[in-house]
């Protein structure tokens, strides 16, 4: 028992790390799962904000003789790193339930005597086992909602956050109890708190979201004096000092010309733009309409997230309010910091930036199940019967959410990326910009597996950006020798664009046209060139992209193929394996879609030039492995003879 007591955020993390090893993917997913592994195995430069420390660490994590695959190793890692996160919350639980009286507004709260009414109304004078047992039933809590769990499936940034943004929750809060003292040292508890800060800048930049309720926690134990604007100032110093050490990776990396090098930031210039992600910007803030989107996002969602354990939220929110106030005050601005900030972020996959917003309603939780148990042993019932109940919430939270985090059987990616490179020559050059189902995917296989090296994959929306052609060259030499003028000319014409100068905005398109044109006719005699169908359903259809006078279109098996003739152009057969696994989401379903249609598209050119056999093998893929893809009705009859 005293071993429990004494371990038991690690027991639980322990725990929790067994049953995150059962929903762990054994591959690259979704985004930007391939990129992230690749820059943490090859220690290059992610996009931005950079994240020098998740890079490094996972870096020196790859180097360990594991018996996995590299993919696997670094997917392992964010599970320990999210497990680690569940600990801290865990043990920061326990801590507050020890100093209530630290976040009391009122002496007559601390020295209240123990008489009926304090019966009624002092809810939280619990044992140490209590106090233990409610805080593993918030960090499990927490554990099982669905994007914290997420997280801990595979490689992203967000699992080593959840692990910092803890951290520094529990600095924060031990600072705040700690007895005031004026020692400007860097064993005083609110500089260990401004090193964890640093931490959290050096990985993630919305680890901000925590300073509006750290200036409130701050000022109301410091006050505001001349020495607390002293100590204030040193610990802005020491963050500092310890966030410049951690960056300084991005130019000294960055000079060494890895093979992923996003941003290429060897100058002031190019680091700042790539820490305070300028290419982002454009979707922060942008219209109320995004806004009000996301916060109804954020709202239908919750009930997916705790299910039923939202209701202890909702009791807690009121109880802290009234027994902790402090700590509501401080809980309350954290959760409407990382909401208002995170809705005012017009992008698909905004569920990881409510993360803090998470953690604060799981803090909520923490007070709303000891109110409910409080009221239930009131009644006389049972404290095992209570207890048993209350952890009801968390199993049924698990049942819920497990279906919808599961990526261990998710290799659907890795075999789309490889069935689409094996489809090509070796020294093909691929124009896409598929980034959640394959480029990002390619790079680890290409850098880390060494697997079809030296086939080109060039990101079309990455060519509007100037540090993107030095990584080409670097990777495919010769691949842009014969476009040189072109790409001066636009480099020369992007630069006020990214200084956020005047720009010509009609010139910048049409060299970038230009760049994408050139880029095939002046490779097409070395290289076999494909082009992706997101292109050609989007920019082709459009007009907005063409190809050089007298290249065509043929469809291949995934990709279309760039051509200079009327006959007819074989294609491999449809001899690959997807395996889409039984979670669906937007992505397996859009990467579903792209298949299978690029599949009835070969069927016709089949038939175009009278090879019904062939087609036929083509839409019998798609009738077996693409059920969701419609096929024409003036083809269907190839699939019943």
């Amino acid at each position: 028992m005293i071993f429990l007591k004494k371990y038991f955020a690690l027991i639980t993390s322990a725990f929790v790390f067994i049953v995150y090893l059962f929903t762990l993917a054994p591959s690259v997913i979704q985004i930007d799962s391939g990129e992230l592994a690749a820059v943490q195995a090859t220690l290059g430069i992610a996009h931005p904000t950079g994240y020098p420390l998740f890079t490094f660490l996972g870096y020196l994590f790859s180097l360990i003789p594991l018996p996995f695959t590299k993919i696997y190793q670094l997917n392992l890692l964010a599970a320990l790193y999210s497990t680690a996160a569940v600990g801290i919350f865990t043990f920061t639980s326990k801590f507050i339930l020890d100093n209530l009286n630290s976040f009391k507004t009122s002496k007559l709260q601390k020295t209240r005597k123990k008489s009926k009414v304090k019966a009624e109304n002092e809810p939280f004078d619990l044992d140490e086992n209590q106090k233990i047992i409610f805080s593993v039933i918030a960090g499990l809590t927490l554990a099982f909602s669905k994007t914290f769990w997420f997280q801990s499936t595979s490689v992203e940034v967000y699992s080593l956050h959840l692990l910092l943004i803890s951290l520094i929750i529990l600095l924060l809060i031990k600072a705040f109890v700690h007895d005031s003292t004026d020692n400007l040292s860097l064993r005083n508890p609110w500089f260990v708190f401004a090193l964890g800060l640093a931490l959290g800048f050096s990985n993630h930049m919305t680890t901000l979201l925590i300073l509006p309720g750290t200036a409130y926690l701050y000022f109301n134990k410091e006050r505001f004096t001349s020495k607390s604007f002293r100590k204030l100032i040193f610990m802005i110093f020491v963050f500092l000092i310890l966030l410049v050490v951690i960056y300084s990776y991005l130019p000294i990396r960055a000079s060494q010309n890895p093979q992923l090098n996003w941003g290429n930031p060897v100058d002031l210039e190019r680091i700042l733009r790539h820490i305070s992600g300028f290419q982002y910007q454009v979707w922060l803030f942008s219209s109320t309409d995004a806004a009000k989107k996301q916060l109804i996002y954020f709202i239908t969602n919750l009930p997916s997230e705790y299910f039923l354990t939202i209701s202890m939220a909702v009791i807690g929110l009121f109880i802290s309010f009234i027994k902790a106030k402090k700590f509501f005050i401080f809980t309350l601005i954290t959760f409407l910091a990382a909401v208002i900030y995170s809705i005012n972020y017009d992008i698909s996959d905004i569920d990881s930036y409510f993360l803090l917003a998470y953690i604060s309603l799981a803090s909520f939780i923490l007070f709303g199940l000891m109110k409910v148990y409080q009221m239930l042993i009131t009644n006389k019932i049972n404290k095992f019967a209570v207890l048993s109940v209350l952890l009801l919430f968390p199993v049924s939270q698990f049942i819920k959410s497990f279906p919808e985090v599961n990526q261990s059987k998710t290799v659907v990616y890795e075999n789309y990326t490889k069935a689409m490179l094996n489809s090509v020559s070796e020294n093909a050059l691929i124009l896409s910009y598929q980034w959640d189902y394959f480029i990002s995917a390619s790079y680890y296989f290409q850098f880390v597996e060494k697997f079809k090296p030296g086939i080109a994959i060039v990101d079309k929306e990455l060519l509007r950006r100037s540090w993107y052609f030095n990584q080409l060259e670097r990777n495919y030499p010769g691949l842009l020798s014969g476009i040189q003028t072109e790409i001066g000319l636009f480099l020369e014409a992007l630069k006020p664009f990214e200084r956020k100068e005047n720009f010509n905005s009609v010139l910048l398109e049409n060299l970038y046209r230009r760049i994408i044109a050139n880029l095939i006719s002046t490779n097409f005699d070395k290289k076999e060139i494909y082009i992706g169908p997101e292109i050609f359903d989007n920019e082709m259809q459009r007009g907005e992209i063409t190809l050089p006078e007298g290249y065509k279109l043929v469809p291949h098996l995934f990709l279309f193929k760039v051509v200079k003739t009327d006959d007819y152009v074989e294609a491999p057969l449809p001899e690959f394996k997807l395996n889409f696994s039984e979670r669906k989401d937007k992505y397996q379903t859009a990467l579903n879609s792209f298949a299978g249609l690029m599949l009835v598209r070969r069927a016709y050119y089949e038939m175009q030039f009278n090879k019904p056999e062939r087609a036929k093998l083509y839409l019998k893929k798609v009738a077996e492995e693409f059920p969701d893809t419609q096929i024409p009705q003036q083809l269907q009859s190839l699939i019943l003879n």
